[in-house]
């Protein structure tokens, strides 16, 4: 790669060149480490003597910006920025649109480094993963790549792992699609977007669980709506409670995030029927749909839909891992040009080698043992947890009944300090989760979110006993 090294006629020279590299030092430009090209390189790209060159590099070795290294080139040595006096955000002109977005929240970060007991949730252990079996399907993927024409492609996704995921969702949650009405996303999260985008503007009413998942609520309350948080029950959303002029519907049916409960039968049709007297869209989150361990498996709400008025949002990050950032949304006919619209204009297309890899790991039957093995670490670990919430540690929690996915919601009982118990648990290197972020407008109830996705099987007892411990010192029970 060439240094942007730019010579004016063909006096002072080596001052020429010291100056530019003074100032890209002195900018940043260079920054310290950084291992400039030999003096006979450099010399050939600018056209002048090797000389020249050297001796640039030896005034700012003298002035100790640039160290030598034996056999090893020359490299800058520090890095002393120019006292340059730079604009404040509240002093541009899209000032209140920068402190919008400096003021919101991200909740649900993973932290860098979890605990040695680690109870998040939304979490899957790596260790799980299928590393042969995906390593044989990046090598595909990137014999397919070699024989492409290294365009754009498809913005809607490769058609090979639309079909893949249209087959998978119909086997396994009765979703009625074809992969024409599929899109490929970056994750969930990007499925959310798309469809804010081609239906949020700002003022109008955006409907949400509440308790919920609060990166959506934030996502259409960043799109400009006015996002109103609608109560739940036993039986799911309180359909009733949705107001009138609501332009858009989020819920999480199948496993009610972060709670847990399923929506009632005879609650998904009262919200299908609401959403058609408003003309709104449904979107339907099945964020962790492949693990249920009790009970008859119940219809998607995108399976009962027959006006067009759900989009079915999945995501990969539960069933294998969140940082591949692969999801899928089915649209509605009525949506569904627009999404593609959106989707290209938004960052084109998902990267076509994790769009090959995955497509050959459903075809080939990985992801469905994959699920299979997860589903049996995952069935042992919440029965070994529910085990002791039930048992000696019911004095302090009562757990919600949870038929699906890989958390459960406890909630604490009497006055329990939640907030002091998960100081504490730090301390005992326990990582705990309070229930009371993902309220927004409700009154947050006092309790727990038990992600059991990433703690390994051995660790729930020993770390269960020191939660015991600890709920000893900070409320005794008799």
């Amino acid at each position: 790669m060439e240094l942007h090294i730019s010579l004016n006629g063909t006096r002072d020279l080596a001052k020429q060149i010291t100056e530019q590299l003074r100032d890209a030092i002195n900018q940043g430009t260079l920054t310290a480490g950084t291992r400039l090209p030999p003096t006979r390189l450099l010399a050939e790209q600018l056209g002048v003597s090797r000389k020249t060159v050297a001796d640039a590099y030896s005034h700012l070795t003298y002035d100790n910006l640039l160290v030598g290294r034996v056999g090893a080139g020359t490299f800058v040595n520090r890095h002393v920025p120019h006292a340059t006096q730079q604009i404040q955000a509240d002093e541009l002109a899209g000032a209140a649109v920068i402190e919008h977005w400096r003021e919101a929240t991200l909740p649900m970060h993973h932290p860098p480094h979890t605990l040695r007991y680690d109870y998040l949730g939304g979490a899957t252990g790596k260790h799980q993963f299928p590393e042969e079996e995906w390593r044989r399907c990046v090598l595909f993927a990137l014999r397919q790549g070699a024989q492409s024409r290294g365009l754009y492609s498809q913005p809607e996704g490769l058609p090979m792992l639309r079909e893949a995921i249209s087959r998978h969702i119909g086997f396994s949650r009765g979703v009625r699609c074809g992969s024409d009405d599929l899109l490929v996303t970056n994750g969930a999260q990007q499925a959310l977007d798309l469809v804010a985008r081609v239906l949020v503007e700002p003022g109008c009413t955006v409907a949400v669980e509440d308790p919920g998942y609060p990166p959506a609520r934030l996502l259409f309350a960043a799109q400009g709506a006015r996002v109103v948080g609608v109560p739940v029950d036993d039986q799911g959303l309180r359909v009733e409670l949705i107001p009138d002029g609501t332009r858009l519907i989020y819920v999480t049916p199948a496993h009610q995030f972060p709670l847990g409960m399923p929506m009632s039968p005879a609650r998904r049709l009262a919200l299908l029927e609401r959403a058609r007297e408003l003309g709104a869209i449904i979107i339907e989150d099945d964020y962790d749909c492949e693990f249920r361990y009790e009970g008859r498996p119940a219809d998607c709400l995108q399976s009962l839909d027959h006006h067009g008025l759900v989009a079915y949002v999945g995501t990969f990050s539960k069933s294998l891992l969140p940082e591949l950032r692969l999801g899928y949304l089915v649209a509605p006919p009525s949506l569904l040009k627009a999404l593609i619209c959106a989707k290209q204009l938004t960052d084109w297309h998902t990267a076509t080698l994790t769009q090959w890899a995955l497509a050959k790991f459903m075809l080939d039957g990985y992801l469905l043992k994959h699920i299979r093995r997860c589903h049996g670490a995952y069935a042992s670990r919440r029965e070994r947890l529910i085990e002791r919430l039930d048992g000696d540690l019911a004095p302090w929690f009562e757990r919600i009944h949870s038929n699906a996915g890989f958390h459960l919601a406890i909630l604490a009982k009497g006055t329990l300090d939640v907030p002091r118990l998960i100081e504490l648990a730090k301390q005992a290197e326990i990582g705990l989760y309070p229930l009371a972020p993902f309220y927004a407008a409700a009154a947050p109830r006092n309790g727990l979110l038990m992600g059991y996705g990433c703690i390994d099987s051995l660790d729930i007892q020993p770390s269960l006993d020191r939660l015991w411990a600890l709920l000893q010192q900070l409320a005794p029970r008799d």
